[in-house]
This record gives structure tokens, C-alpha cells and sequence, in this order.
């Protein structure tokens, strides 16, 4: 019965979409302030798994030495996206202007530095898909070292 409520539940969203909820708009600075204390939590989170993986020599092992690098990843990726952030806040800089799927970015300041620096940091799937596939095959490590172990004390029974 409840597979059935599942499955239904599942099939009203993908056949009734409404609108879409998962993004984070950062018009009121109320919402672009919380946004990036979320992103500094997250560092922080991810430098005290970091830490803690190498104090406690958790490295040595393939899946926690890929998780910590996905935890490095991480903490890059949320440097780049509260430094976009910070720059899509300032004015007189540039002008990003949205179409649909496609958006342009015409410099608007003397200091083209600005400019580029956005356009570079814009590009933060270099810094989170690598943190995600480092999270993958690092939790895919842990669980075949964990069956492997599991087999071994059947064996030694």
C-alpha cells in the first residue's frame, strides 16, 4: 500500500507541475544574506570533515581520502558561488541580462578585471562536479570495503 501511495504521489508531481521551487531568488538582501551564511556554514562544515579525516588518519583508506577530496571540492565551489553571488550584487560593473535558457554580459565598468573574474566564477560546475563524483566514488569505496569486511567474518565463522 505504500509503494502505491509513492508511486502516485511521484506520478502527480512529474504529470501536475506546478511551478518550480527549487531555485533561490536573491532579490530581498534578506534572502541573498541567508543564501550566503548557508554557503560559510557549509565551508566550515566541510574544513572540520576535512580536518577531522586527517587527524584521525581516516585518509589512508581509498573512500575517505576521496570524500575529503569531495569536502575540498566543496569548500571551492561554495568560495565561487558566494563570490558570484557577491559580484551579481554589486552595481556599475557589468549588466547580466537573462533570456530563457541563455543570458549575455555586457562590461559596463573601466576595470575589465571584474568582468572576467565573474565570467570565470560563473563556471562553478568545474569545482562541484568533481566534488560530487569524488562523493560518489568515495561512498562506493566505503560500501564495497564494508561488504568485502562483511564477507570476511562469514568466512572466519
Amino acid at each position: 500500500m505504500k509503494r502505491i501511495a509513492l508511486l502516485v504521489t511521484i506520478l502527480c508531481f512529474i504529470l501536475w507541475p506546478l511551478t518550480a521551487l527549487c531555485t533561490q531568488v536573491h532579490s530581498q538582501p534578506e534572502g541573498l544574506y541567508g543564501h550566503q551564511l548557508a554557503h560559510l556554514f557549509f565551508i566550515v562544515s566541510m574544513i572540520i570533515l576535512v580536518y577531522w579525516l586527517r587527524v584521525m588518519k581516516l585518509i589512508r583508506y581509498k573512500g575517505w581520502r576521496y570524500i575529503n577530496y569531495s569536502a575540498l571540492f566543496f569548500v571551492l565551489w561554495n568560495i565561487d558561488a558566494m563570490l558570484v553571488h557577491f559580484l551579481d550584487g554589486t552595481n556599475g560593473i557589468f549588466i547580466v541580462t537573462h533570456k530563457g535558457w541563455e543570458g549575455t554580459i555586457t562590461i559596463s565598468a573601466q576595470n575589465k578585471v571584474e568582468a572576467v573574474l565573474y565570467y570565470m566564477a560563473k563556471l562553478d560546475h568545474v569545482f562541484c562536479v568533481p566534488a560530487i563524483i569524488f562523493l560518489y566514488l568515495g561512498l562506493r569505496a566505503l560500501t564495497q570495503q564494508m561488504g568485502n569486511d562483511t564477507a570476511l567474518r562469514g568466512i572466519q565463522k
